[in-house]
C-alpha cells in the first residue's frame, strides 16, 4: 500500500515537473518571439560560414576578433546589402508599379510581326497565342491580366513593403551572428551535449549532420541564387531593358524564394522581340536559357558538399519546407528530414547491424 502511494507521488511530481518545463519553453519562446527569426537566421548564416570564420582566423595572426570584423562586413556586402536594396528598390517603385496595374485597362497588344513564325519548332504555336490576345478589347485583356498582376503586387507590399522592419531584422541578424561568431566553439559544444544528453553518441551524430545539412542547403540555395541574379542582371543591362536594376533586384528576391528567373526574364524577352529588337531580345533569351537551366546541376553539386543525402530527399525537403514555412524553410526542410532519416535508420539497425543481417537471412531463407 505503501509503495503504490510513492509511486502516485512520483508519478504525480513527474507529470507536473514536465508541466512547469513545458510552461518555461512556451513563455520563453513567446519573450523571444520577435528576435526567433534573426536568430535563425543567424545561426543558418554562422554554421554555413563557420569553416570560412576559420580560414580567415588562421590568416589574420590566430585573432579571432579580426575574422569576425571581416566576417561581418563580407556578410553585410554579400548577403544583407544585395537583399536589402532589392527589397528597397522594389519598395521604392512601389507606386510605379501600382500605376502600371492601373494602366492594363488602356494596354493592347499589336499583331505579331511576320518573323514570328520563323522561330524554330513553336513559331506557328506562338504566333496563334500571338493573335489571340491581340484579338482582345483592351478591356478584355486588363480582366486576363489584372488578377496576376494585382496578386503579385499585393505580395510585394505585404512582404517588401516595411523598408523599416526590414533594416532592424537585418541589423539584428547582424548582431547575432557576431555574437555567434565570436563564441561558436562553446554554442556548438552545447548543441553537441544536448544531443549526447537526448540520445548518446547517436544524438551527438546527429546534430552534426543538421549542422552539414544547414550548410550544405545554405552553400546551395544563397550561392546558386547570387549566380542566377548575375547572370540575369548581365542580360538585362546589356539587351538595354528599362528598369534593369529593380528587375534584377526581382531576380534575386525570386531565386532565393526558389521560383527562378523566368518570371522576369520571359516578359522581358517578349517585350524586347515585341518593340521590334529580335537581336538583342535573343541576346537576352541566351542569358535566360543559361540563368534558367544552371541552377540543376549548380545546387545539387554545391549541396552534395555539404552532407551526403540523396538527391530526392533534398529537393524534397527544399521544396516541402520553402511551401510549408516560407523562405526559411529551405533550410529547415532538408535538416528536419535529414535528421528524420538518421533517427530511424539508427533505430532500424544497430551499429553492429544484426537487424540487417537477420533481415538478409531471412529473405535467403525465403
Amino acid at each position: 500500500m505503501h509503495s503504490q502511494d510513492f509511486s502516485r507521488q512520483d508519478i504525480t511530481r513527474t507529470t507536473l515537473a514536465v508541466l512547469f518545463i513545458g510552461i518555461l519553453i512556451a513563455a520563453s519562446l513567446w519573450i523571444l518571439r520577435p528576435f526567433l527569426t534573426s536568430i535563425i537566421w543567424a545561426t543558418i548564416i554562422v554554421v554555413a560560414t563557420w569553416p570560412l570564420l576559420l580560414k580567415l582566423q588562421k590568416i589574420l595572426w590566430g585573432r579571432r576578433g579580426y575574422a569576425v570584423t571581416l566576417m561581418m562586413l563580407m556578410l553585410l556586402m554579400i548577403i544583407v546589402a544585395p537583399l536589402f536594396t532589392a527589397i528597397t528598390a522594389i519598395a521604392l517603385k512601389m507606386d510605379d508599379i501600382a500605376s502600371w496595374v492601373e494602366s492594363l485597362s488602356e494596354f493592347s497588344i499589336p499583331p505579331p510581326p511576320e518573323w514570328v513564325k520563323s522561330i524554330p519548332l513553336a513559331g506557328d504555336k506562338l504566333a496563334g497565342q500571338w493573335k489571340y490576345y491581340a484579338s482582345l478589347t483592351p478591356g478584355e485583356l486588363a480582366s486576363l491580366l489584372t488578377p496576376y498582376a494585382s496578386a503579385v503586387l499585393l505580395w510585394f507590399m505585404n512582404h517588401a513593403g516595411s523598408v523599416a522592419g526590414v533594416m532592424v531584422q537585418f541589423l539584428l541578424t547582424a548582431i547575432v551572428s557576431g555574437v555567434l561568431y565570436t563564441g561558436g566553439e562553446k554554442a556548438a559544444a552545447g548543441v553537441r551535449a544536448f544531443g549526447r544528453r537526448l540520445a548518446g553518441n547517436r544524438g551527438e551524430e546527429v546534430m552534426i549532420l543538421a549542422a552539414k545539412a544547414t550548410r550544405g542547403v545554405a552553400l546551395g540555395v544563397v550561392v546558386t541564387a547570387l549566380v542566377q541574379t548575375a547572370l540575369s542582371g548581365a542580360g538585362l543591362f546589356i539587351s538595354g531593358v528599362p528598369a534593369a536594376p529593380v528587375l534584377t533586384a526581382a531576380v534575386f528576391v525570386l531565386c532565393l524564394a526558389q521560383l527562378g528567373p523566368v518570371l522576369v526574364l520571359l516578359p522581358s524577352v517578349a517585350w524586347l522581340y515585341w518593340k521590334g529588337d529580335p537581336l538583342w531580345g535573343t541576346v537576352l533569351l541566351v542569358f535566360s536559357i543559361f540563368a534558367a537551366t544552371i541552377d540543376n546541376f549548380l545546387r545539387p553539386m554545391l549541396i552534395k558538399k555539404g552532407v551526403d543525402l540523396p538527391l530526392t530527399m533534398i529537393f524534397a525537403g527544399v521544396i516541402g519546407g520553402l511551401i510549408a514555412m516560407g523562405v526559411i524553410g529551405l533550410f529547415i526542410g532538408p535538416v528536419v528530414l535529414a535528421v528524420t532519416q538518421t533517427l530511424l535508420k539508427s533505430w532500424v539497425y544497430t551499429e553492429d547491424g544484426s537487424e540487417a543481417q537477420s533481415g538478409a537471412d531471412a529473405a535467403s531463407q525465403a
